[in-house]
């Protein structure tokens, strides 16, 4: 469960190696918790604002995750997005929304692309922001 904090973490203090490990292209797992209790989790692209202390993910408003998080509280759903590379691994715990305003989205799919390719286009995208609130690994 996420600390008490009640805004986001500064991650521009971090290591420049945090900071690159989550520049690099690297594929990511998201963790929720279904209404059950049980984990729901899979592979998605994950951006970072460390200035910000959000991380992002774009997807379909018809998902999986996208409705979980939109289920949750007004406050946001426990997430957790994770990153492996060999030896170094990166954690990233926090409270997720969805965003589906335009200007959210084309931020999110601008990150994305920076760190990954081009979106192919989706109508029905939304974003799922973090406030990080925890960050555990390696780097």
């Amino acid at each position: 469960m996420p600390n008490a904090r009640t805004g986001p973490l500064d991650l521009t203090e971090r290591s420049e190696e945090f900071a690159a490990f989550w520049r690099e292209r690297h594929l990511c797992s998201l963790t929720t918790l279904r209404p059950d209790g049980s984990v729901h989790v899979v592979a998605v692209g994950a951006t970072l604002d460390p200035a910000a202390g959000t991380a992002r993910v774009i997807t379909s408003a018809r998902s999986r995750k996208a409705r979980i998080i939109a289920a949750g509280p007004a406050g946001g759903t426990v997430v957790a997005i994770c990153q492996i590379d060999g030896r170094r691994w990166s954690t990233l715990e926090g409270l997720a929304v969805v965003r589906d305003d335009a200007e959210s989205v084309a931020d999110a799919e601008r990150r994305y692309a920076q760190r990954y390719r081009e979106p192919r286009a989706n109508p029905l995208r939304v974003v799922l922001e973090v406030r990080v609130t925890r960050v555990l690994g390696s780097v």
